[in-house]
């Protein structure tokens, strides 16, 4: 009887840890899968050629890091001029249940690490303390299906003083070859101060 109930034991066990494990290997799975489909060059003409109310936007996003998690070096630039882009940020994926986060952080000195994104192994000579998170600005994401994300922050979280706004909202969808982000500012009001307002910008990949 006692060998009959620890052999129940040991099934019963081994069946628990090979589900975690599947799930924890599927997990790992599907955040390579979106580390994998965020990266590249990314571009808005297409958008800006039949809506003229939006602008030519570059978008890069190039992984750095690689031995410490899954971090990704981002520069965004009207596409003439991506020598000087207006939003310089590193991203950090990172997984929590059926969850995918986005945690956005801002470089102390932005400027030294413009254009670096050409030669990636740069960045190891950067620091935690040289770079600072965005607290209540990352980005949740769920799974859809196979190369599908789709997410937002949350609702005022994120604080932001760009042309009078007291926060600002990110609505993002990552696909394979596509990515539509809609970044808008609001004051105090809840009145739209910066961003697109019909929706949101649609990024083709490049390469």
């Amino acid at each position: 009887m006692k060998k009959n109930i620890l052999l129940l034991l040991l099934i019963s066990f081994s069946f628990f840890t090979s589900n975690a494990q599947s799930k924890k290997s599927k997990s790992e799975k599907y955040l390579n899968e979106l580390v994998t489909i965020m990266q590249g060059h990314y571009s808005s003409e297409k958008q800006s050629v039949t809506d003229t109310t939006y602008f030519n936007i570059s978008l890069r996003m190039v992984p750095i890091w690689k031995n410490k998690g899954h971090y990704l070096y981002v520069e965004q630039a009207i596409f003439k001029k991506q020598d000087k882009p207006y939003r310089v940020r590193i991203y950090k994926l990172v997984q929590n249940g059926d969850e995918f986060i986005s945690e956005i952080y801002t470089l102390k000195n932005e400027k030294d690490w413009i254009g670096k994104w050409n030669t990636p192994e740069t960045f190891d000579a950067l620091t935690e303390n040289d770079i600072e998170q965005k607290k209540g600005c990352e980005v949740v994401l769920k799974r859809l299906g196979k190369n599908k994300f789709t997410g937002q922050t949350g609702i005022k979280t994120c604080s932001s003083e760009l042309r009078g706004a007291n926060y600002a909202t990110s609505k993002v969808t990552v696909l394979e070859n596509q990515i539509l982000s809609w970044d808008q500012g609001f004051d105090k009001e809840g009145k739209q101060v910066w961003g697109a307002k019909k929706a949101g910008y649609i990024f083709d990949k490049l390469k």
